[in-house]
Parts: C-alpha cells; structure tokens; sequence
C-alpha cells in the first residue's frame, strides 16, 4: 500500500521489548520493489555491532539494496540494567566497524568500546559496500558525531518545526568539524500518527498513542508548549484530520525537513489511516 501511494521510505521502530524490526522487514522487502527500507533505530548495547552489519547487509541483499541503516543511542535501556557508558564514543565506533564489514576490509579495529580482530570479515558478498546511514537522536554530541559521518539524523517523536533548526545547528558543528558542506546531512521528523476525517477522535487516539514518547522527549523540546495539551500533542504527534496533517508536515518542509514520517498507529483504523495519508495528505504536500 505505502509503495502503491508513492511514500518513499518506510521505517520499522526497533524499540526496547518490541519486535525485532529485522523480521518485518525482510518479509517487507519481499512483497515491494521501489521503496527504501530500514530500522528506526538499532543500538549497539543491546546488538553488537558485528550483528547490526550481517543483519543491515542481509536486508540489503533481499530488498535488491534498498536499505537503509538506522542508528541511535536506544531507550528505555535502564528497564534491562543498562545504562549505557559513553554513547558518542560507542556510536563513533559501531559505526566504524559496520562500515568496515560491509566493504570487507579485514584490517581490524581497535577502540575503547568495541574492537574487530584483524582477519575478521563477513563470510557472505554484500550487495553493497556502503548502506545510507541514517543516527536517531535528540543531542547536541550525537547531533555532532551525526554531522561528521551519517546521512540523516532522524528526530524522533517530534513535529515542532522549532526543532528542525536548532537540530541544523547542533549537526554544523560535526560538519564543519569533518569540512563537510553543512547541508550534507538530511533532517528526518517522525512521530506517532492518527488521521481520520472524525478530527476530534483522532486527536484523542494520538494523545494516548503517543504518551509513552512525549514521556521521553518532552523535556528535551524547551521550545514546546507543556502548559496546553492541545499545542502539546501537535508538538509531539501527527493528529486530526487529513487537511491537519498536511499543514504540519509542510511547516516541518518549510523548516528545512528533509523528510516527515508518518508512524503508527496511522488511523483509528490502521489500513484506512493508510489510505488517507496516501489519498489526502501526500498530494497536499510541499516536497
């Protein structure tokens, strides 16, 4: 449906205790031939980086490379007794290592975290020696580490066009630190969905969907409103009508968003929130 609409990426979450976002999206690459695929986002502390390269390389090869590799620090991480020790040195790192895999070099890696030992290397080919990479944050470090060696840099669980451009800045300091031109790295916004022609209903639907994200990142948005729940929500989420959704995303376009995604549950009822998105929202937009 989402290929048959035009959308040009879809994402799988890959939060804490849910669904390991590999299965859906192999059977995914298998049932679509044009839109890019990808997790939203893995983290090293709960797959080592050895594992986000054969996982990444393996979706790769089925989709025919269509994929796309979604990196960030994780959530909710303390429910497992992890509280991860220096997440920019650990996501410089994992990086690394996944990029030498992928291009098959076998010199090895030393770092403070994580090491590959010389000689090690996929056993398998690649499809490609080089995945889009995209890094899911909220902060100013890893916004930096980002602007020196990723693609996109998602902000998840937001739509405040105010973020769009304080996220510029934080990843022109990783751009001009790595002398890269400072619009070399792509804005990614996603938040929770429900669009319906019952507005009303949507919204409701929304502020409960998206209560466990604006939980997280509400405190991170000192530009969002936390006096009114209605600013609030159309803050952290996507809700109403098909006409309301599309302004929003179009403030976001207009902020310097690269590109808007649109997450789950999408509509009171999943497949015809689907439909309107494709029908009534992609055509409104200003891409």
């Amino acid at each position: 449906m989402a290929e048959d609409y035009g959308f040009d990426v879809l994402s799988v979450f890959s939060d804490f205790l849910y669904q390991p976002a590999i299965a859906p999206l192999l059977i995914l690459a298998q049932h679509s031939k044009t839109i890019r695929l990808g997790p939203a986002c893995l983290n090293p502390f709960t797959l080592h980086p050895t594992e986000i390269a054969g996982q990444i390389s393996m979706l790769d090869q089925v989709s025919n490379g269509r994929a796309y590799l979604g990196l960030a620090r994780g959530t909710w991480l303390e429910q497992a007794g992890m509280t991860p020790d220096r997440p920019v040195r650990a996501l410089r790192e994992a990086a690394a290592i996944i990029d030498l895999l992928l291009r098959h070099d076998a010199s090895g890696y030393r770092g403070q975290i994580f090491s590959l030992a010389p000689g090690a290397s996929l056993q398998y080919e690649t499809r490609r020696p080089r995945i889009p990479f995209l890094i899911g944050t909220w902060s100013p470090q890893i916004a930096a580490l980002a602007g020196e060696i990723a693609d996109e840099v998602k902000i998840g669980g937001t739509a405040n066009p105010a973020m769009v451009g304080r996220m510029r800045t934080m990843i022109e300091v990783g751009t001009a630190r790595a002398r890269r031109p400072p619009k070399s790295v792509g804005i990614v916004v996603g938040a929770v969905t429900v669009v319906d022609e019952d507005a009303g209903r949507a919204r409701e639907a929304a502020e409960s969907a998206a209560r466990m994200y604006i939980d997280v990142v509400a405190d991170l948005d000192r530009s969002a409103s936390v006096s009114d729940t209605s600013t609030q929500l159309d803050n952290f989420a996507f809700a109403g009508s098909p006409e309301m959704i599309a302004e929003r995303a179009n403030l976001l376009f207009d902020a310097g968003a690269m590109r808007v995604e649109f997450g789950a549950p999408h509509g009171l009822d999943q497949e015809q929130g689907i439909h309107l998105l494709g029908e009534r929202v992609l055509p409104r937009l200003r891409r």
